[in-house]
């Protein structure tokens, strides 16, 4: 009864304010929230850049002895062309997509579709197809400037434009596959569950979330990249004592041809339960020393142990709830779907218009979410330097950095905003006083 009295008046606070706010109001509001987050965004990143600018290469003192003056003014170079990057392609983008709702040319393809397909779901379908078409040919140039052009320039960038187009041709498909039987799904909880679709929605979409965590590893990972079990040898025993060790079950440890693309390294944890394996890019087992693995292994069994995966599981589950509740709420607002061009309450309409919105409403929680994950990182590195020597761990760190070109004098403020990790310094001194 509590919940019913709720949705009511949270239904009866939006029509009050659909009274007060005209479709205008709303896409003003709307633009100016979208334009506060691009803003910040660049004044982040022209932070970011002028420390690095300041360093001028110099090496911070508490790594001179680690890190060569070479790798630094590689790591300054390699930075301020990836900030350079992202100060084009984020402004371009975001204002094109702005440039489109407001000119309600999101609700112009969807009243053309509607005049040539009869079926609301087939229109529908044909909406999402036209944008994420739109959207893929907006991002071609800046993902090929990316991968052969700064990737290239840097040495890192490995694969074939072949390859690089095969891949995406992988990615549409089992977009596809994976996407447009989804949204049949969730067309039709709308439909067939009355007022309570979306709490329908959010639980078979959880589920069906778990359920490709497991497939991922298993079938479609596969389909980009080579996964081998750790041959025999030093390192696979060694590897198997650290597991038994630290009471760790996995389905197996598989090294992936990650060089056949890129010259990053890097190591993940992915799925669950009996499917849970560890990856390592081959990359990383080449470059780093038997101890340094150990110590990023330790790391990812880390994760594991202080339940990362599942709080973030947890998390993620509520969020989705939340979202598909709020989604619920909106639909019947009828200048919502006005300010957007959309002359019809149609359901691809209210996808679009959440998915529009979503980003700019919630942008500042980004760093409550980045402080959350970097101390999931704090924890892994403790339980890391414990299981596998603080020195192994601290050389891992700076290997990582160093193989990865990463950014050595990162600004605070745009640390604390965006970074998932915590800093290079901030981590080795966090492992220096580790117990």
């Amino acid at each position: 009864m509590a919940d019913d009295t709720l949705s009511a008046s949270f239904v009866v606070y939006l029509r009050m304010i659909g009274v007060y706010m005209s479709a205008v109001s709303i896409l003003f509001l709307f633009l100016v929230l979208a334009f506060i987050d691009l803003a910040w965004g660049l004044v982040l990143s022209l932070l970011n850049r002028q420390s690095v600018i300041a360093a001028d290469g110099r090496v911070p003192e508490e790594l001179a002895s680690s890190i060569t003056a070479e790798a630094a003014a590689k790591s300054r170079d390699y930075t301020l062309s990836r900030l350079g990057f992202s100060l084009v392609e984020g402004p371009i983008t975001t204002i094109l997509t702005l440039a489109v709702a407001a000119l309600g040319l999101f609700g112009l393809l969807d009243a053309f579709l509607g005049s040539l397909v009869p079926g609301a779901y087939a229109r529908a379908v044909l909406f999402f197809v036209a944008i994420f078409l739109a959207f893929s040919i907006l991002s071609l140039p800046f993902s090929l400037w990316s991968t052969f052009g700064i990737e290239k320039r840097f040495g890192f960038n490995t694969t074939t434009l072949g390859t690089w187009f095969l891949d995406g041709a992988k990615e549409t498909l089992i977009s596809a596959l994976i996407g447009l039987p989804l949204l049949w799904i969730l067309f039709a909880f709308m439909d067939a569950t009355g007022r309570f679709w979306w709490l329908w929605a959010a639980g078979i979409f959880s589920l069906l979330s778990l359920a490709l965590s497991i497939i991922f590893p298993l079938l479609i990972a596969p389909l980009f990249n080579k996964f081998t079990p750790l041959p025999e040898g030093s390192l696979r025993d060694r590897i198997k004592e650290l597991a038994d060790r630290l009471g760790f079950r996995m389905g197996g440890i598989f090294v992936m041809d990650g060089s056949k693309r890129s010259k990053h390294s890097n190591a993940y944890f992915t799925g669950l339960g009996a499917v849970k394996r560890i990856v390592l890019y081959d990359t990383l087992v080449s470059s780093m020393s038997e101890d340094e693995v150990l110590a990023v292994l330790a790391h990812e069994i880390g994760h594991e142990k202080k339940h990362h995966v599942l709080k973030m599981t947890i998390v993620s589950i509520i969020l989705s709830f939340a979202g598909f509740y709020i989604l619920s709420l909106l639909m019947g607002w009828h200048e919502l779907y006005a300010a957007f061009g959309f002359t019809a309450e149609t359901k691809e309409a209210i996808l679009m218009i959440f998915a529009l919105v979503s980003g700019p409403a919630t942008f500042f929680l980004a760093p409550l979410f980045s402080a959350w994950s970097r101390s999931h990182e704090y924890e892994a590195d403790r339980y890391a330097a414990g299981a596998a020597g603080k020195d192994a761990m601290g050389s891992a760190l700076l290997r990582l950095n160093s193989e990865n070109a990463s950014n050595l004098w990162p600004h605070s403020l745009y640390s604390f905003w965006h970074y998932s990790h915590p800093t290079l310094r901030e981590r080795l001194a966090a492992i220096a006083v580790a117990t």
